[in-house]
């Protein structure tokens, strides 16, 4: 089982990071996943789509030769998402416009959405509306907003808020737990041939 985790937020130190990391320490730990790795934006790594994606640009293809064999590999995705002025970041949904369905199709992720106040819900309305259309991925119905993200999930406790902190551990590894499930039932679809057609190769 092999889950990978992207972090979208284009900072440096960014607290999607601390999110995202702290997602890959608690899927190893408890077992969740043989392999888990984070793609992080920090820097926005990828230049925007042009149409060269379509038409096999070889810088391009070296680009984004890494990236797609990172996530076929993968069994399962978590999508972390600051809030910057109610919406994803440009970085993570240029991402969604560079992979397709051969890399992410009919296979589950989790939301998980970072605010510094009690925001957080805009962003997982846009990637549950806009981001999965012709790529395929399969948003779990379960997702999690990480609000007052500076009081959580620090690595020293004296930088948490005890009882916020203990409920969004709590939360994400059930969330990851759900997600395991999603992964291992999803296989057997994508095995099957069903949900791969060359007349339908675009979601309506």
């Amino acid at each position: 089982m092999k889950i990978t985790i992207i972090s979208g937020s284009h900072r440096l130190h960014s607290q999607s990071r601390k999110v995202a990391d702290h997602i890959r320490r608690t899927l190893l730990e408890e077992q969740l996943a043989d392999q888990a790795e984070t793609f992080s934006l920090e820097g926005n790594p990828l230049p925007f789509w042009d149409e060269g994606v379509w038409n096999a640009d070889p810088g391009w293809e070296e680009r984004l030769a890494p990236l797609r064999a990172l996530l076929r590999e993968s069994d399962g995705f978590v999508i972390v998402s600051p809030e910057w002025h109610g919406q994803v970041p440009s970085g993570l949904k240029n991402l969604f416009l560079l992979v397709g369905k051969q890399e992410v199709g009919h296979k589950p992720a989790l939301i998980v959405t970072v605010s510094s106040a009690d925001g957080g819900a805009y962003p997982v309305a846009e990637l549950r509306m806009s981001s999965y259309k012709n790529n395929r991925i399969l948003y779990i119905p379960e997702q999690v907003i990480v609000r007052h993200v500076e009081k959580v999930l620090n690595p020293d406790p004296a930088d948490n808020d005890p009882d916020a902190d203990g409920y969004f551990r709590r939360r994400i590894l059930w969330s990851l737990k759900v997600l395991r499930a999603y992964a291992e039932a999803l296989g057997p679809v994508r095995e099957s041939g069903v949900v791969w057609s060359d007349e339908f190769g675009f979601g309506m």
